[in-house]
């Protein structure tokens, strides 16, 4: 048991006694009624604050001055933010430009300052094999003045893959050594 009387709490805005209700925050003690927002100068009398350079703000003010606006909407973001594409993003509002799809945590592609999801920026962006007409998204074999999957690079007479580095042509088509 200690006989020395404990120091009277001093409110860290007015330096003054506090008697009554205390507010401890940030290891510091206050008067309810000097523990104030730094936007808009009201008390803080909830148990949830922010600190944002060097200030204590309620969490509207935060949220409405504070927080990353969404790049979809505008609107504060107070949860799970996406950064991409050099802005912030809610989940939600992160879409595939074309299927509208969330694209939270996934890859995507970029085109024209929008994302696109893998299947849409194929269909709408991607070169088109000159044998069937189907995105290219991997490798392709560039001759004949045009794009080719490499199992659409087949002969014209025997319809085998062309993989010899000479061929022959008919009709602007591939033929093969053997069938040429």
């Amino acid at each position: 048991m200690s006989t020395k009387a404990e120091a009277p709490a001093v409110c860290n805005s007015c330096n003054a006694v506090i008697q009554g209700k205390i507010i401890t925050a940030l290891n510091k003690k206050w008067h309810p009624e000097h523990f104030v927002c730094n936007t808009c100068r009201k008390p803080i009398d909830s148990a949830k604050f922010h600190q944002h350079d060097g200030g204590v703000h309620c969490v509207p003010c935060f949220t409405q001055h504070h927080s990353p606006r969404c790049h979809g909407c505008g609107e504060p973001i107070t949860d799970r933010v996406i950064q991409a594409l050099g802005v912030s993003w809610h989940a939600h509002h992160f879409v595939c430009g074309g299927c509208r799809k969330e694209l939270g945590g996934g890859g995507f592609m970029e085109q024209a300052g929008r994302p696109y999801c893998s299947p849409c920026y194929a269909d709408k962006f991607a070169a088109r094999c000159k044998g069937c007409a189907n995105p290219i998204v991997d490798k392709a074999i560039i001759a004949l003045d045009a794009k080719w999957h490499r199992e659409c690079f087949t002969c014209l007479k025997c319809r085998n893959p062309v993989t010899d580095a000479t061929f022959s042509v008919m009709d602007n088509k591939p033929v093969c050594g053997k069938c040429a």
